[in-house]
């Protein structure tokens, strides 16, 4: 039972061991990545913010335990830096860069001059600021498992070579890192100043208004007016910080102008805390020791909660890269692979106009594309453009017996019937008048008759009935005089002679029947009109389609090979552009570095309940557990040196 209370007491600082570090080279996997690759991968951070001499430098190397970082009276951090932590059990301390693989630097004042060189290469020597990261990993058995991101100052008057808006730049950048909910904010601020208008705090609860992701740090605590304490701000009654407060005692400018170290200034700050009563109680929020700690644990959480979501967004990106590196394909330097790759691009091409033509492609919700499209161009577009313009040259609907005049139908009818008589005589090759849409039959009959005949009255059926008796009486008339001339020769011969010759354009009578005819012949043209135009309208497509979409799919193939598929075309065709070039290039390397950000990942076992095992975050006002040797009274830890100017002896907080 000892042993498995053991066993879990032991478990989390194994695993968070591995997992600080775990995010560490991510961060330096992902940081060969430009912005926009980058995006949505946000690692697990801290980033110190604060106004300019507000103390941030001075905390970092209080966590380190080193003097590193270039100090002056006006703006030191002029390029962010991002500051990696990692505890291992060697004696010796030192410090890598990103930009100088392979190189350790055991010289600290050597670190700070690299610093130096490196802000001054992109920021210039006169106060300018760069938003390029430096990043600088520093290995010491002294330290936790920690990443902070050191941001410059916010500054309100420029100087030197900074731009007028030089204040606004500063909080770009800042809310640049402090934005994304994977961001802890270590707030710094000086006791001295009313921590109601820190720079810090402000900033920070732009980003994270519930205060849920934000430390505050109360610097320069040994410099507060005489009868004065930061009590209240350590316990959050000024501005409540879910994560609570650090109360830190810096180094002064003389102890940096002296060259004294930060274990002197770490042995002062605890003999600071011990002996003021204000600060008793409170030791779970006072020095550096319990930052550190606060820090490393916080950060522990923060990752184990973060890890699993960055696992998916790294898979996903790294899915969509390869997609977009495999359509690009690889570079084919000879001729035969040039030629087989350009018959690959012809067949692929093929295959995609046909089915999208087909409809078997990627189907669009938002518009119509291939055959579909073609259809809706001749079921609507044709059709009404037809429409439009007849219309147009027309000026009115058009009317097939609009240029023939009813005496021309009514003399072809009886011409066309020769001594027999016609009405309507099909064309020479063959009218289907079995057709749905042709008038026919009785139908057009009584159409006609609708059209000719009118209403018949009285009057009517006695002027017609009065023709019929003149004409039986003419009739009656002509057999008499038959009779009579056929009673003598003579009369019989003058007759015959008499006789008028017929015109010599001969015109044919209009009768009753004769109109009803002339109609149901402009009836049928006019029927068979829109049948001849409605067949146009279904045969243009289907030659389209016949003659110009079906034959381009069948020899499209074909015909890209006879023109395209030759030796002295080939460096022509398969050259890339200078874009696909580089694009080519920064897809490589994008696919590379998230492979191995997987790759790094898939190392890790995600168990978060033993990662989490034997914490309770709960359990404190700031979520910290106890520091062993800093009680609630005071300090206990015995100092096995101490420097001539205070009467203490060493910490060993910094040996955890």
């Amino acid at each position: 039972m000892a042993k498995s209370a053991a066993e879990a007491e032991a478990a989390p600082e194994t695993v968070g061991q591995a997992v600080i570090p775990l995010v560490n080279s991510l961060q330096d996997i992902i940081a060969r990545l430009d912005g926009d690759a980058a995006a949505g991968l946000e690692l697990p951070q801290v980033a110190a913010i604060g106004g300019q001499s507000s103390g941030k430098s001075s905390v970092l190397e209080a966590l380190v335990g080193r003097d590193f970082l270039p100090r002056g009276p006006d703006i030191c951090t002029r390029r962010p830096l991002v500051l990696q932590l990692v505890r291992h059990s060697a004696p010796e301390e030192w410090g890598e860069f990103l930009h100088a693989p392979g190189r350790r630097f055991h010289d600290f004042e050597q670190i700070k001059r690299e610093i130096q060189l490196e802000t001054d290469k992109e920021a210039g020597d006169n106060k300018g600021v760069s938003e390029k990261q430096i990043r600088l990993k520093i290995f010491s058995p002294n330290v936790l498992d920690i990443t902070l991101v050191d941001l410059p100052g916010i500054t309100r008057v420029p100087v030197g070579d900074q731009p007028s808006d030089i204040e606004s730049r500063i909080r770009t950048m800042i809310m640049q890192y402090i934005k994304h909910p994977s961001c802890i904010i270590l707030a710094v601020s000086p006791a001295n100043a009313d921590l109601a208008n820190s720079d810090a705090l402000q900033l920070a609860r732009l980003a994270d208004p519930d205060g849920s992701r934000t430390i505050g740090v109360i610097t320069k605590l040994d410099i507060m007016d005489r009868g004065t304490d930061a009590r209240n701000f350590l316990l959050g009654n000024v501005i409540p910080l879910k994560l609570g407060y650090v109360g830190l005692v810096n180094r002064s400018q003389e102890d940096i102008n002296f060259n004294r170290s930060v274990k002197d200034a770490l042995a002062f700050e605890e003999k600071f805390f011990s002996t003021l009563p204000a600060y008793h109680g409170l030791a779970h929020c006072c020095g550096v020791p319990q930052l550190a700690k606060k820090l490393n644990m916080i950060l522990l959480k923060h990752i184990t909660d973060m890890l699993p979501g960055l696992k998916t967004r790294i898979n996903a990106q790294l899915v969509a890269v390869a997609k977009e590196h495999a359509a690009y394909g690889d570079t084919v330097e000879s001729a035969a692979g040039q030629g087989v790759k350009l018959l690959n691009i012809l067949r692929k091409y093929c295959e995609a106009f046909s089915s999208m033509v087909e409809g078997k492609n990627r189907v669009s919700t938002d518009k119509l594309s291939g055959g579909a499209r073609i259809h809706y161009i001749f079921q609507s577009i044709f059709v009404k453009s037809l429409e439009i313009l007849i219309t147009y040259l027309y000026k009115q609907e058009v009317d097939p017996c609009k240029s023939i005049t009813d005496e021309d139908i009514r003399t072809t009818i009886q011409n066309s019937g020769g001594p027999k008589g016609a009405m309507f005589l099909p064309e020479m090759d063959y009218i289907n008048t079995s057709h749905p849409s042709f008038v026919g039959g009785t139908k057009v009959v009584e159409l006609a008759k609708h059209e000719v005949l009118p209403p018949k009255t009285s009057a009517s059926l006695s002027v017609h009935k009065g023709d019929m008796d003149a004409g039986t009486s003419l009739s009656g008339g002509s057999q008499m005089g038959n009779s009579q001339l056929g009673g003598s020769p003579s009369s019989k011969l003058h007759s015959i002679i008499q006789l008028k010759e017929p015109p010599i354009t001969l015109k044919p009578s209009e009768t009753e029947q004769d109109a009803t005819e002339v109609a149901i012949v402009k009836l049928l043209i006019k029927s068979y009109y829109d049948i001849v135009r409605k067949s146009i309208e279904d045969a243009i497509p289907k030659a389209v389609m016949h003659f110009l979409v079906n034959h381009t799919k069948r020899d499209l193939h074909n015909f890209l090979i006879r023109k395209l598929y030759r030796e002295n075309l080939l460096n022509e065709l398969m050259r890339e552009t200078d874009e696909v070039l580089i694009r080519r290039q920064h897809i490589q390397e994008t696919l590379e570095v998230l492979e191995q950000a997987h790759r790094t990942l898939e190392e890790f076992p995600f168990e978060a309940e033993k990662i989490e095992k034997g914490y309770d975050l709960a359990g404190h006002v700031t979520g910290l557990p106890k520091i062993r040797g800093l009680s609630e009274d005071g300090p206990n830890d015995i100092y096995t040196s101490s420097p001539n100017r205070y009467s203490v002896h060493q910490a060993s907080h910094l040996v955890i």
